[in-house]
């Protein structure tokens, strides 16, 4: 087995770079199986996410006939903890314990949250659907539980990847933080595919046993990967545990990150962009099954096919960004391509063409990748000293609040849409064709806010290198 693993190494590390996007983030001090190895803290994540945003919300609605707007609102709920990723940042910087640990910790404390959410999810969400629900029986008990089993899910995930990622930067080189970071996201698309074909494949028959089964089992791995992915990563320090506490505050340390270039406006365009892709991570599969009739099994694809575009986008946008392009034009060319993408998915509809609605998903997400990639690295690249895991919790929190908002306004749109006198103007599919056109709106407004950022960058000579048109 150790010769095994060995040879898959010497391999893996002859790989050309060109083939294996952020490859060379690792480094003497940072092994590439160590690295890789960190980085199942994302494929957990990753996993979290394809069930709570794609396939237990298409479970939801269209099997077990909850209200699109209630099963947004739950999806969202971990919206209720992301605006506290800064202040886990923050604590992980300065946390003091006993073995001189300041990540681990909260890893753990993640990890069991995410545990104890995927254990009772399955049985909360049969009583929320009323499946088993006595008739006597108080519906708020279905809600409530529901409710936490989401939250407690959310949560964890919040903390894991937040504290995952602020560790990662701590192993590895300054001048390698911006290639490992990526190469966790790239980690953390590939659990997003995985997942879903595994998921769409268990799936394939549904039933409620069969649920529980796969959620209850998707816990398990949680705590496996995140156990693996933490053992001996960050030593124990026991100087660090007697140092005296960090005299700067929360608030102090915060208002200094505010201060960075472009900080506020910056945060402002993550939000709207991440609106703007996000707003049908609630949508597309229940789109899929009810306007171009597709299977559970099929539509749980989806998420592959859109993980897969995001793979190709942080590919292409880590080539490119090693040439010294503005990570913030990154940014502003995904939400760019993610105004045809969303026109694709419209189109799909009038012409019921499934392979059109694939290829638009695809595209979206390619578009959100190099949007992804462009804002974190330069969120990283002008983050002040000693503070990734204030950086990355600022980053993290503005975009999974505005992706909660995106969830939980997606579904109440589509809800008061069909409820309005003109939900019959296309069918099915004119409460969907109006949230995919917000979204558009709002990539617009994201390009308009990157705009004046970009300008001032390049006429403080910030180097942006613009790609030349083909000859003719």
């Amino acid at each position: 087995m150790s010769q095994f693993k060995e040879m898959a190494l010497r391999k893996l590390v002859h790989i050309s770079p060109r083939y294996l996007p952020f490859a060379d983030a690792a480094s003497e001090t940072l092994p590439l199986g160590r690295l890789l190895r960190l980085s199942l803290f994302q494929v957990s994540v990753g996993m979290a996410l394809v069930l709570l945003v794609g396939t237990l919300n298409r479970v939801m609605i269209v099997e077990l006939s909850v209200p699109a707007s209630l099963v947004g609102i739950m999806i969202s709920l971990p919206l209720l903890f992301a605006p506290f990723r800064a202040l886990i940042g923050f604590k992980s910087d300065n946390h003091r314990s006993a073995l001189g640990w300041r990540r681990i910790p909260y890893i753990w404390k993640g990890t069991l949250l995410m545990f104890g959410g995927f254990a009772v999810m399955p049985f909360a969400l049969l009583v929320l659907s009323g499946y088993a629900l006595s008739a006597d029986a108080p519906k708020w008990i279905g809600h409530s539980s529901a409710a936490l089993a989401f939250l407690m899910v959310g949560a964890g995930a919040h903390m894991v990847q937040t504290v995952g990622l602020a560790l990662a930067t701590d192993l590895a080189p300054k001048e390698d933080q911006p290639k490992v970071v990526g190469l966790m996201y790239v980690m953390l698309l590939l659990g997003m595919m995985v997942s879903a074909l595994v998921f769409g494949w268990l799936l394939t028959d549904y039933t409620p046993g069969r649920l529980i089964r796969v959620i209850q089992g998707a816990a398990v791995v949680t705590a496996a990967l995140n156990l693996i992915a933490m053992w001996k990563q960050e030593s124990r320090d026991r100087a660090r545990a007697k140092q005296p506490p960090a005299e700067t505050d929360f608030a102090t340390a915060f208002g200094s990150f505010l201060k960075g270039e472009h900080a506020m406006r910056r945060l402002f365009a993550i939000g709207l962009g991440t609106m703007g892709f996000g707003m049908a991570d609630v949508l597309l599969e229940p789109y899929g099954g009810q306007v171009l009739n597709l299977t559970v099994s099929e539509t749980t694809l989806l998420t592959a096919v859109f993980a897969i575009g995001g793979l190709i986008g942080f590919a292409v946008a880590s080539k490119v960004l090693m040439r010294g392009i503005d990570p913030l034009l990154m940014a502003g060319y995904g939400a760019v391509l993610g105004i045809p993408a969303f026109a694709a998915v419209i189109l799909a509809a009038p012409g019921q063409s499934p392979l059109l609605f694939v290829l638009g998903t695809a595209l979206i997400g390619f578009g959100a990748g190099l949007f992804g990639h462009g804002t974190l690295t330069a969120t990283m690249r002008l983050a002040p000293d000693d503070q990734a895991g204030l950086a990355l919790g600022a980053w993290g929190a503005v975009q999974a609040t505005a992706a909660g908002l995106a969830v939980a306004l997606g579904g109440v749109m589509r809800d008061l849409i069909m409820a309005s006198s003109v939900a019959d103007m296309f069918g099915l599919a004119t409460a969907y064709i109006a949230v995919y056109a917000f979204e558009i709106l709002l990539l617009i407004l994201a390009l308009g806010a990157l705009v004046p950022m970009l300008a001032r960058r390049a006429g403080q000579g910030a180097s942006a290198v613009r790609p030349h048109p083909p000859a003719a």
